[in-house]
């Protein structure tokens, strides 16, 4: 496996753009909510501070498709020709978490109107676009399994079909990858999704067992897209060209319920994490998403960022570590003001203050030196 760098920058950027239902009937739209589509232009040269320039951004569903089969790409389109004009790379996300209401996800239409889309979009990236393209067909499989399948928080609402669910979207997955490398046949086909670890009681074999179970379910979606689990849904190794790891500070916690905290005996150093996807997919990894709210951003950041670190120092080939996200939003239930990003919500003229802590942390991480020494291991490894 080649080890140059794949991304235009190793620190990245990630735009929220969830578009999924809630309960009461409201549509989230966090790039509206965020005014990141008014202030994209701003969004993006305010990057280059930080020597970003590469960002992770989504469609936006219930916009493009109102009705079956018309298309309205204007959405992303603005996004698209604004980092066209700031040296800005996108890697895109064709589903995230939401779809039109005229679709029902557990149909056949729903994988049917999903390739649909993908290709569609492959042909407008195509026709649009130069240069490299990442593309992740469905962000976050076993989130929305979870979420929408099993827990009923967002949507489907459902319960006990968690791996119904799952099977569905990597179904959709699938195909939807293949139209668009059939528009595409140089895209890269990017699989962002949770990594967690799970600690059973060591008092009980039985609920270690459970934990260990749990823990390693965490791999399904990854082992459905090759075909190395239920070939049926039509998976193979050419669809996860890039894995994606998404990892917050919550990601650990025991089998009953309680978090795992850094500096506890069981919190499981996250190089060994990404050591343990590696290993298993031999596939280059970026860290998709991470972050955390408050006062705790700059020693979560520098925590991940040294475990990255220490990964590529010991051979594991970590391309990319991405802000998630890289501007506060408000709650998905319930509006309220999330202190999680580098910037703040847009003033009126576009202005975002930025979180000055968070801001220091990164450039001690990412100054001129260590970046220097991040690609040199990245390509000795």
């Amino acid at each position: 496996m080649t080890n140059t760098p794949i991304f235009a920058s190793f620190l990245q950027a990630g735009f929220e753009c969830s578009t999924h239902k809630l309960k009461n009937g409201k549509r989230l739209d966090l790039v509206a909510s965020t005014q990141h589509d008014r202030f994209v232009d701003l969004d993006y040269s305010r990057l280059r501070d930080f020597g970003i320039q590469t960002v992770r951004e989504g469609l936006r569903w219930h916009l493009i498709e109102r009705e079956r089969g018309r298309y309205d790409f204007s959405s992303a389109l603005t996004i698209l020709r604004a980092a066209q004009r700031h040296g800005i790379e996108i890697i895109w996300d064709v589903f995230h978490f939401g779809w039109p209401d005229f679709l029902d996800i557990f149909s056949a239409e729903w994988a049917n109107a999903l390739t649909d889309l993908a290709g569609e979009f492959g042909r407008l990236l195509r026709a649009e676009s130069s240069g490299k393209r990442f593309v992740a067909a469905v962000n976050e499989i076993s989130f929305v399994a979870w979420g929408g399948g099993d827990d009923a928080f967002i949507n489907p609402f459902c319960k006990g079909r968690g791996h119904e669910l799952k099977r569905q979207l990597v179904r959709s997955s699938v195909r939807a990858s293949r139209a668009l490398r059939s528009e595409l046949p140089d895209v890269q086909l990017v699989s962002p999704e949770p990594v967690i670890h799970i600690v059973g009681d060591p008092a009980r074999p039985d609920d270690v067992r459970s934990a260990e179970a749990y823990r390693t379910s965490m791999f399904e979606a990854w082992d459905m897209l090759t075909g190395r689990l239920h070939p049926e849904l039509g998976g193979d190794e050419s669809i996860l060209d890039i894995i994606g790891v998404n990892f917050y500070d919550r990601n650990q916690w025991w089998n009953f319920g309680q978090t795992i905290h850094r500096g506890e005996p069981e919190y499981r150093p996250f190089r060994e994490i990404l050591r343990e996807v590696y290993c298993r997919y031999r596939r280059p990894l970026f860290v998709a998403e991470t972050g955390t709210e408050n006062a705790d951003r700059p020693d979560w950041f520098a925590y991940v960022w040294d475990e990255v670190q220490a990964a590529i120092a010991a051979g594991i080939p970590v391309h990319g570590v991405c802000l998630y996200p890289i501007l506060n939003h408000p709650g998905w239930e319930d509006d309220r003001h999330c202190y999680n990003g580098l910037w703040d919500y847009a003033e009126p003229d576009g202005n975002r203050k930025v979180y000055d802590p968070l801001a220091e942390e990164i450039r001690r991480r990412t100054s001129k030196e260590r970046s220097i020494c991040y690609e040199s291991k990245l390509r000795s490894t």
